[in-house]
């Protein structure tokens, strides 16, 4: 085995047991084994270099434990009939440094970041020819900006107020660090400077439409992680400028009624920007598998089912096409659920927005990015302008997509509350079980005048909703960064 692999696979295996912190795998890393090969005799060509960007970096890239988390925590999913009791203290709010999946996600991105950095590494020893330049190029573009979004991940997460340029942001990684480093966090501007100038580099080498189609970073994802990023920290100007720039160049449309089924079955891109690939026999996590271990049918044994209150909107809106798409056919809809003594088993609302692909029932590609996304942050940039009726005709258009007839009306927002409260909801709706609700109701919900809101049957005990500005918005710094770093500051609460 190369000794590149061997030590990413130490650093993998440090990630997913004891956190990112490098010190206590030192040892692992050290020891040499005949016929190993480091760094400088692997990332001899440009082919070695694009073979380890799309089987190290790409591999690895996942959102899995940021679509679970995210979905859990908060008003998306109630424990299904199937259900072992797995996560229920997150469901509950009860979140600390030792919770495996806030753990996971911070390893997961640090594990790319670091794989990308390796990467550069290599690539600044390796001179292409002339043929090779443009493939060169794409390959540190690309690498690059996944860094960036990898780093937007963690910050979304992690960051406590991520429109504090001088808060606290997230451990930063520029190259790739000798073992026994402890970096204290950085401020968020600091990243922010980080991600931009990833950004930038990637801007100006990648175009539109990757020849891989939407699982490779093309100039889409760039401006995509822009507009994300740029909304997130409070520059609605930039965030503005990129997302019309994705719905005006990316060659996209947003999915109509008719073809919304296909692009979560995925026998069609539909309005996907960004995914990562799931085959139906190969690498990468089974999203499908959070919430229904064999299938998204009745039988399939539903370990979550959909949130009983996100269910109502798509259930009382006339012809929206997302209420077949999210809940299965087989499922049990019980209409006096409020009334029944055991509504886990009398109203079980199946997951079936990841319906999996052929001959794998809980296998779907991860869908990262989405055009519908960069209307809703256009529709924000506009409400932060007082521009009431541009946000309105920004969520016409989406929702006019959604509904069988083609149709929406226009809404009428007579304030920036009632605008942010309207476009909070339909991000909820069409944005349900992406990774997004976490954050929104952190950025949004004050802004919005709304809380979560769990129906009183999403739990098999009493059912709260976790208060707007609660430190639990942030997830904690993982116990063994903090353990074996000792420059790192936890987050307020934990």
């Amino acid at each position: 085995m190369n000794k590149i692999y061997k030590k990413a696979l130490v650093i993998a295996v440090c990630l997913s047991s004891v956190g990112f912190t490098l010190n206590s795998c030192k040892d692992a890393i050290d020891i040499e084994q005949p016929g190993l090969l480091d760094d400088a005799t692997l990332f001899t060509s440009v082919s070695n270099l694009n073979d380890y960007l799309v089987g190290s970096v790409y591999a690895n890239m996942d959102t899995n434990n940021d679509i679970y988390f995210s979905a859990v925590f908060t008003d998306e999913v109630k424990p299904g009939a199937g259900s072992g009791g797995q996560e229920y203290e997150i469901h509950r709010y009860f979140i600390d440094p030792t919770t495996g999946l806030t753990t996971g996600i911070w390893a997961q991105h640090y594990l790319v970041i670091n794989r990308v950095n390796r990467l550069l590494a290599g690539a600044a020893k390796v001179t292409p020819a002339p043929t090779e330049v443009a493939q060169y190029n794409s390959i540190i573009a690309q690498a690059r900006a996944i860094r960036a979004f990898c780093y937007l991940q963690l910050e979304t997460f992690f960051a406590p107020d991520m429109k504090d340029a001088n808060g606290l942001g997230v451990l930063l990684l520029k190259d790739v660090p000798v073992i026994d480093v402890k970096l204290p966090r950085s401020k968020n501007q600091d990243v922010y400077d980080f991600i931009n100038a990833d950004l930038d580099y990637a801007r100006g080498i990648l175009a539109y439409n990757a020849p891989a189609g939407r699982f490779y970073v093309d100039k889409g994802f760039v401006n995509a992680v822009s507009a994300r990023f740029n909304l997130y920290r409070g520059n609605t100007t930039l965030a503005k400028q990129y997302a019309q720039d994705v719905i005006s160049n990316a060659g996209l449309s947003l999915t109509a009624a008719s073809a919304y089924p296909t692009m979560w079955n995925d026998t069609a891109r539909g309005e996907i920007i960004f995914a990562l690939n799931r085959l139906a026999t190969g690498n990468g996590s089974s999203i499908g598998t959070r919430w229904n271990t064999n299938s998204s049918s009745i039988t399939g044994n539903p370990m979550w089912a959909l949130g009983r209150n996100l269910y109502n909107i798509i259930d009382t809106t006339p012809g929206d096409v997302r209420r077949s798409v999210y809940v299965d056919p087989s499922s049990i809809i019980d209409p006096n659920y409020l009334t029944s003594t055991s509504p886990r088993d009398t109203d079980q609302l199946v997951v079936d927005k990841y319906p999996g692909k052929t001959s794998a029932a809980t296998r779907n590609d991860l869908k990262v990015f989405r055009l519908s996304e960069m209307y809703f942050i256009l529709a924000e940039c506009e409400t932060a302008a007082n521009n009431f009726t541009g946000a309105a005709t920004l969520i016409q258009q989406v929702r006019a997509k959604r509904y069988n007839s083609g149709t929406a009306p226009l809404p009428v927002y007579a304030s920036s509350t009632a605008a942010y409260a309207d476009i909070l909801k339909e991000r909820r709706v069409d944005l349900a079980l992406e990774g997004h609700r976490y954050i929104d109701l952190k950025r949004l919900a004050t802004a919005a005048g709304v809380t979560m809101d769990r129906n009183q049957t999403d739990d098999v005990v009493t059912v709260t909703n976790l208060p707007n500005n609660s430190h639990k918005y942030t997830l904690p710094i993982p116990v063994q960064e903090i353990n074996l770093n000792p420059q790192v500051q936890q987050n307020p609460g934990y």
